[in-house]
């Protein structure tokens, strides 16, 4: 029989629309803290963002975010489960034999490559859409880059228009902008993300049950979201000023320049900044996330083996 199955996809395209309802809002606050100059705290980044846009603030670019990282978190739950039966499978003559520490290590770090490919437009659109605003604009444009012709309208007028707009004025390289700071972020944060997250569930499963309960599993996705992201912010950073980079002017030109010119211009502190509302993000989005994906996971293969009346 083979270890290929549809049915991690399905459940994690519900995972991630749980996630992505959860924690678009702080994901805008993370955002606009490491792009962004001027907002200081993090509790002073959400209220500038109330008092300026109200509660419509922290929800800019979620409509896209919604339909694409549940596709998205589809194809990362798909492959990392899959890829790890796979490894079994082949291993140990057992699709379902329980993998080691470094069969999950190889199934996080293929994950993270594959992710890439469609987590980046993704990531890239949603930067954009959250950074388009008059004051953010004006921030980043001085009298020696304002470009001709320019406005302080907003430049994108939704997802679909940002998207095509990069792919004119940049070609198709232009979408996946950032996208080697993604996959230095990626392929070493799925393996601090899955890893804890089984290991966690294995070890708070009760005497006599073979799965974990819903309470287990949303702690356990909590902080395995908490530790990825935490971990994961220094080259979020950088991967988010690439991708916020270039609405009307580039100042980076790849991954070593960001962060240098970083560097020198805000110090080492930079790199960490969005740390904390990466953290508590981390934790309620991977939480819903996680939940969300074993109960749906539970419930399509119990519809599989139930008898037929």
């Amino acid at each position: 029989m083979s270890s290929f199955q549809l049915d991690d996809f399905v459940a994690g395209w519900i995972g991630g629309i749980a996630s992505v309802v959860v924690g678009h809002p702080l994901d805008t606050v993370k955002t606009r803290l490491q792009v962004g100059k001027g907002y200081g705290s993090t509790l002073n980044c959400i209220l500038m963002i109330y008092r300026n846009e109200s509660v419509a603030g922290f929800y800019k670019g979620m409509s896209f975010p919604l339909a694409s990282i549940a596709v998205y978190n589809s194809v990362v739950f798909g492959v990392f489960s899959n890829t790890q039966r796979f490894i079994s499978e082949h291993r140990y003559g057992n699709a379902n034999h329980a993998p080691a520490l470094s069969d999950l290590a190889v199934a996080s770090m293929a994950t993270g490559f594959i992710s890439v490919g469609l987590g980046g437009p993704v990531d890239l659109v949603k930067i954009r859409l959250q950074m388009q605003t008059q004051s953010q604009l004006a921030e980043n444009i001085t009298i020696g880059h304002r470009p001709v012709g320019f406005s302080e309208q907003p430049t994108y007028r939704g997802p679909v228009h940002c998207l095509s707009s990069i792919l004119q004025q940049e070609g198709f390289s232009g979408i996946y902008r950032g996208a080697n700071a993604m996959l230095l972020r990626d392929v070493p944060g799925y393996c601090v993300y899955f890893i804890p997250y089984i290991f966690l569930c294995q070890w708070s499963i009760p005497d006599g049950h073979t799965t974990a309960n819903a309470y287990s599993v949303w702690m356990a996705g909590g902080i395995a979201g908490a530790i990825s992201w935490g971990t994961a912010t220094p080259m979020d950073v950088v991967k988010s000023r690439l991708q916020a980079d270039g609405v009307h002017f580039k100042k980076y030109k790849g991954v070593a320049d960001c962060i240098c010119q970083s560097y020198q211009n805000e110090g080492l502190k930079v790199f960490f900044r969005g740390l904390t509302v990466n953290a508590v993000r981390g934790f309620p989005s991977s939480a819903a996330m996680f939940l969300a994906y074993e109960l749906s996971l539970r419930a399509i293969r119990r519809g599989h083996t139930e008898p037929n009346p």
